[in-house]
This record gives structure tokens, sequence and C-alpha cells, in this order.
């Protein structure tokens, strides 16, 4: 028996609907004559809690930092279990089974990792749908691979699944108990690819507050040549007086110096410069997810997970290609569709459209067609089913829209232009000037926004270079030219755009732009970025439901919050820098085509992580307006209210006692200096690392553990112990007599633990309490470490 697992029960269903029927229902599989076919709800294992491995780790605690698991768990997911089941008693009854999960890396993994749990042994085999209608879903069943052929590709997803594991689990709560160390309550979320994409807004914003606009002045002037006249810009030269460092002019009177200079008219000008080229532009090609997800925030505004579902939808719906590819290429073997497919939409009741369809040419091969470039998908594209305007909502047909103007592009002609650039000089100045002439529209004509064809670059989306439109007239090197008019523009330097959703997806796809290095910088260009196509939307969209980033205005400009602010602010620059994660990705991307090993990738995740455990617990996350401890320097200090009045303590309590006096609202921080030495004699040293011979400051306002410590040695009655019924007093007050010395307390290594009786029952402190408050479990007579 041949049994399918499919990634989700949509596509179990076409699959079935595919095969030989007549088709049998069951309770999570269906019968055909050709085999069984069940499915999965995406991942229905998941990857073990830190406290699945270890229940000490249910607790957040420093000391058990990095977590990092020897051998890796994967549980059974509660809302699955009952599908788990079906899928592995029919695993145990079949002959062969065929992985029918999404055509990506993810989809590999869901399947595999189920597979691999129920330690299966049958052979399998892989079949890959790119689109769900009836033709190609055969054409796939009928050139199914070994499964073993994407072995790397599991590994790959595998790699990235435990790696964000190791970052996620660990640095969050490395930087969370850095929080709460400062008092503040906040979970601090932190992911391998989440952190670095929040930082980009971070410093975008930061780029926006600093920035302050600088008026700089242009020269244009018209120059007539026997064939017509021009317009050129003064270019000055790297010795002009009143330049800043981008060679811009700031002096006014300068311009008016030279304008009027230039009226003079005392020589003619010269042609010293004259190119003119051909140059050809290809064809755009079909859309990625990403790609997809930029124009169509740029064009109609849209969230990037809002054109990811509508995607799926219109794959689901058997309209669209598989929607998470990565890919921007075409199977040599799909050429032929292009016959239906554009008769398609020549009859689609978009009038748009189908006037560009009439007028394509199905016989031009653009370079989109190209096996070389293909993946485990190709690009997004229309499928041979036709499209029913009225069927679709209006976001469906306006992503269709979209979907399908680029593949009917490829079957128009390349874009033709003449590029002319000149250069005149006149009174020992340069002047330029550039234009273009169009020799053959061709694909643009599909992306041209306003009548007039020779406007070609309002169309945002085509053109990243703003270029003059204008035709020159035809002239040669050496030509003289008569100078007819100048004048001077004031211009102001422009600050950076806030990302908007489809923006910042566009950032983590380019990420080389804004990496630190520059020799990473120079290596990564040409990688897939950070995240997936799959993931780019869901990691924006949960910075924003995290509370990381908020949207704001017409367009939704991303404006980090405060918390955001504090998170990047306090973290290193390897976590806030895409620089390691941008590497990391090429590393996986190396791993799903075979080289490498997860093995090293992961080793190399782990050193990373303990790094960055170790500078987490050495933090101190200090916000506007609040005051690092002098004493601890790790918490920071707290306004309270106490029977005497208001005070200021240590939020790192009990570990600091540091209090100090209120004055107007602020702490009273005067200070004195003084040697720790004045210490020598307390036996107190692990409170602080390096307190002997490092010099602290005190003051007179300032009552901190120490003094504390130093005034009870000297004056007996100071401080003493109060009667209470608190197990843990009364055993201070006691003395050390009945300390297990067996066991050293792991939490100030200072003082032993002894079991006390409490209310609750038995449980585990340290002997150097009050200066220790650490409590442990008592397990049969034993503490639980």
């Amino acid at each position: 028996m041949r049994l399918y697992i499919a990634e989700k029960p949509s596509m179990g269903a076409e699959i079935a609907k595919c095969l030989n029927g007549p088709i049998q229902r069951k309770d999570g599989y269906l019968i055909t004559k050709d085999g069984i076919v069940t499915w999965a709800f995406g991942h229905i294992l998941r990857q073990a809690e830190p406290d699945e491995y270890n229940a000490a780790y249910k607790k957040w605690n420093v000391a058990d930092l990095p977590i990092i698991p020897a051998k890796w768990k994967m549980i059974v997911d509660e809302s699955c279990k009952k599908q788990f089941g079906i899928i592995k008693n029919l695993i145990d009854k079949a002959d062969e089974i065929v992985h029918a999960g999404d055509p990506d890396r993810e989809g590999q993994l869901l399947i595999d990792e189920v597979l691999d749990y129920v330690h299966c042994q049958k052979p399998v085999k892989r079949i890959l749908l790119n689109a769900l209608d009836e033709e190609s879903i055969k054409k796939a069943n009928a050139n199914l691979r070994d499964n073993k052929d994407f072995l790397n590709l599991k590994k790959s997803a595998l790699a990235r699944a435990r790696a964000d594991w190791l970052i996620g689990m660990n640095l969050s709560r490395a930087y969370t108990l850095a929080a709460r160390r400062a008092g503040k309550k906040e979970v601090l979320a932190i992911g391998r690819v989440k952190t670095p994409t929040l930082a980009l807004v971070v410093r975008r914003e930061r780029e926006l507050q600093n920035f302050k606009p600088v008026d700089y002045f242009i020269i244009k002037a018209i120059f007539a040549h026997q064939n017509g006249e021009f317009i050129t810009t003064w270019k000055p030269q790297d010795t002009q007086k009143g330049l800043d460092s981008e060679n811009r002019l700031l002096d006014e009177n300068i311009a008016k110096d030279l304008i009027a200079k230039f009226a003079s008219k005392t020589e003619q000008g010269k042609i010293i410069a004259y190119q003119k080229a051909q140059k050809k532009e290809a064809q755009r090609l079909p859309f990625s997810l990403s790609t997809l997800q930029v124009l169509a925030g740029k064009r109609f505004g849209y969230e990037p997970q809002l054109v990811l579902d509508t995607a799926q939808k219109l794959y689901e719906k058997k309209l669209t290609t598989y929607p998470r590819s990565d890919c921007e290429y075409l199977p040599q073997s799909q050429f032929n569709d292009a016959k239906v497919i554009v008769h398609n939409l020549l009859n689609y009741q978009d009038k748009q459209l189908s006037t560009w369809a009439k007028k394509a040419d199905i016989s031009i091969k653009s370079r989109a067609w190209n096996d070389k470039k293909i993946t485990a998908h190709h690009a997004i594209i229309p499928t041979k089913i036709k499209a029913n305007l009225n069927a679709l909502s209006e976001v469906e047909r306006n992503v269709y829209f979209l979907i399908a103007q680029a593949y009917i592009a490829q079957f128009y002609s390349v874009h033709i232009y003449d590029q002319t650039k000149i250069t005149v000089m006149y009174m020992n100045e340069n002047f330029t000037a550039s234009g273009r002439t169009v020799k053959q529209l061709g694909w643009k004509e599909l992306y041209l926004q306003n009548a007039n064809k020779n406007n070609l670059n309002n169309s945002e989306e085509i053109n990243g270079k703003e270029e003059e439109n204008s035709s020159l007239p035809l002239m040669k090197k050496n030509d003289v030219v008569d100078y007819i008019d100048g004048k001077y523009e004031k211009k102001s330097t422009k600050p950076p755009t806030r990302f908007t959703s489809a923006t910042l997806l566009a950032g983590m796809k380019e990420i080389h732009k804004y990496v630190k290095d520059v020799e990473v910088k120079k290596k990564l260009k040409d990688i897939y970025g950070i995240g997936t196509e799959a993931t780019r939307a869901s990691i924006i969209e949960d910075l924003i439901k995290r509370g990381f980033l908020q949207t704001e205005g017409k367009k939704k400009y991303l404006i980090p919050t405060q918390t955001a602010y504090m998170l990047i602010d306090v973290l290193p620059d390897e976590m806030t820098y895409p620089d390691s994660t941008a590497i990391w990705e090429d590393y996986l991307h190396s791993l799903s085509e075979g080289e490498g090993t997860v093995e090293k990738f992961l080793q190399m995740q782990a050193n990373f992580t303990k790094d960055l455990c170790l500078k987490a617990n050495a933090t101190v996350l200090v916000g506007q307006n609040e005051y690092k401890c002098p004493r601890c320097k790790r918490g920071i200090l707290v306004k309270r209210n106490g029977k005497n009045g208001t005070f200021w303590g240590c939020s790192n309590f009990p570990t600091c006692r540091m209090t100090c006096n209120d004055v107007d609202g602020k702490p009273d921080l005067r200070t004195k200096t003084y040697v720790s030495s004045k210490y020598s004699n307390v036996n107190y040293s692990n409170f602080y690392d390096t307190l002997n011979e490092v010099e602290k400051t005190t003051d007179s306002g300032i009552i901190s553990a120490w003094d504390l410590v130093l005034q009870n040695k000297t004056n007996p009655s100071f401080n003493k112990v109060k009667k209470s019924a608190m197990p843990l007093e009364k055993q201070a007050k006691q003395g050390t007599k009945n300390v297990n010395s067996k066991y050293l307390c792991p939490h100030c290594k200072d003082g032993n633990l002894r079991r006390i009786h409490g209310k609750n029952g038995w449980f585990w402190a340290c002997s150097n309490y009050p200066h220790c408050t650490a409590t442990y479990d008592d397990n049969n007579g034993m503490p639980v470490i």
C-alpha cells in the first residue's frame, strides 16, 4: 500500500482527486485505488521546552544558562495527538511512503521529522507540488523522486530550527533576567532573525531623530548647439571653495558669483566628452514571494502577511503556483504552457490584462526560463486554470493582477534605448547632461504609469535610478556651444524614510546593505537575506504584536517603542547587527546544497549563545531618567516608601541592599571616596567579584549592605535580628549548628546548605542568611539543586 502524507488537509484532498477513485472518506485520511492519502496540520511535532528537558528549568535562573540539550527532543503537539496516531498507524501498514510536504525547506522538515520520530524504515518517495491543478499534480505524481535526494534540505531546516531554539530560549531568558534585576517586568523576546530586524527600525528612527537638514545649491545652465538647446548641471571641481565632504556647494554667495561669471559670456563652451550607447533592459523577472510582497506594498499598501495569505488562497484555488517561493525563474519544461495561460488572460475580465495579453508574443523566451536557477520550486505565476474575476475578493484580484502582469511581460520584447552623456567645458568649469531616447518600448509598456511613453521613470518598482528623460540634440566631441542662461536652486538634504512593513521586508531580503563589516558586506551581497520567504512577514507581525513596533499614519510607518530602544541599546552588536545572522543564513543555504554539517553549525550557535549569556549576566538595563546602582552596578535605584518616608533602594535586592535618601524626587548620591580595604575583615567577597582593592564610592546618605555589616561588627546592638516565627531568621539566630557541610551553596558559594522545617514542610537554605537568601526544595532529605 502506498501512503501519501500531505502537509495539510486541503493539499491531501487535491492529491486524492488526482488518484484513481472512488474516494472513501475516513477519519483523518482518504482511501483511493492508488493508495491512501493522509495529512499533517503543519508541524504536528514541536521542539521540547526547556522544562521538558529538566523540571528545574521551569524557573528562570541565570545559573542554568545556557541550556544546551545533549540530545534534542521532539514532542507531539497536544492539539495534533489524534492525527499523529492516525499517521503512525498508517505508516505501520504502508509498503511505501510519498512525502507530500510543501516544496521548500520547512515543508521538507515537517514530514521528515514525523518519519524520523516513528523510526520509519519504509522506502520514501518525494512529490514536488508547485501547483495544485489536476495536470500539475498528475505530472508530479508521475515523476516521483527519492526522498533521500532532499536530505540536505532537511538538514538545513533542522539546523535552522535548533539554532533558533538555542538563541531564542537562552537569550530571551538571559536578558529578561537582566531586566528583572533592573526592576522591569517585560519579557524580552530575542530571536536570531527577529532582533537584528528590530534593530534596523531602531537605527533608522534614530537617524531621523538626529537628522539635521543641510541647505546646498545647484547650478543649472542652458547651452545652445547648432542642432538645439539643452540643459546641463554644473559639476564643481574638487578644489572649489564652499563644498562639503560630499561635493555639495553650501555657500550661496559663491553660487551668485558663478552665475554672474557665466553671464559675462566672454567665451564659447566646448563639448569635451560625448558618449552615446545603445542600452537594453531585459524583461523583469516573475515574482518570488518577497518581491511580490514589496511591490504589493508599494502599489496597494498591503501588509506582507496579507499578501502571503492572499497568495496562499490563490494557490489553494489553483489559480497561481506555490506562494512561498524564493525563486524568480521558471523551468524550461513549462514554457509551452504559455499558450494556454496567455489565452486565459486574454479572456480574463480585467480589460488591462486582456489588452496586454493580446499583444504578447509567446515565441519570445525571456531570461526567466532557466533550469539552472530553479531550486525546489519556481517563480509565482498563473496556472492553466482560468480565473473568474467576479469570484475573487478585491485583494485577490489585485495580487492576481500583479502576478499575471509580470508573467505577460515575459512575452514582450526587451526595452531598448539610446543613452547619451555629454560634458561641456565653459569658463574652466564642467557641466554635464544626460538623456535617453527610447528605440523600443518593449515590456515596459506594461509598467507605464502615464500616457507619456518617454516618461519611464514614474514606475518606482522598475527603475531605482533617477535619470533625465529629455533627448539631447545630435552633436559630437569638440563641437562649440553658446551659454544662454543659468540659475541656481536651493536644495535641502532629505532625511531617510521610515520603514513600512513592505520596505522592512525588502531590507531583510537585501540584508547586505545593512551589515557593519565592509568585508562581510561584499561576501553577503548575493545571499538570500535573513529569514525565509515564509517567515519574514510573520517576524514583522510578531514584533508589532509583542509591542516592540507600532504603526503610524496612513502609510503605516513602523515606529519602535521604548521597550525596543531599551532592548537594542543593551544587546551587543553581535545580536543587533545582521552580520552574524546573515553569515548563518549563508551557511544554512550551503547546508541545503550539501556543504558543511549540522553538528558544526550548531556548535557555532552554542558557542555564540554561551558568549552572549555571559554578556547578558553583566548587563544593566538603565532607561531614561533611571539611576544605576553605584554599589553592585547591576541593578537600578527604585523609589520606595518606608515607615520613615521615601527612600531609594536597589532593584537587585536582596543580593544588593544598597539604600539612599530621597532629595527632591531623586536619589541622594553625593559621594565621597573610600577604598574597599575598609571591608577587608568582612568575609562577604562573593557579593562583588571585583571588590577587593577596587575603589568604591559611598555617601553619608547611603546605607548599603556593606555598611550594615561593618556597623554590626562595631556596634552589636545595631540592626539586631528581631524575634520572628520565620524559620530562616530563627535558624540565623541559633547560628550554624546542624549545618550539613556536604552541600556548598551554589548561589553565594560561601555558605553551606542546611535543612529547615517551615510551615509548608522541609526545604534547604543557605547558612549565610540573611546575606544570602537562596532556598531549594527538599527531595527525600537532599536539596534539589
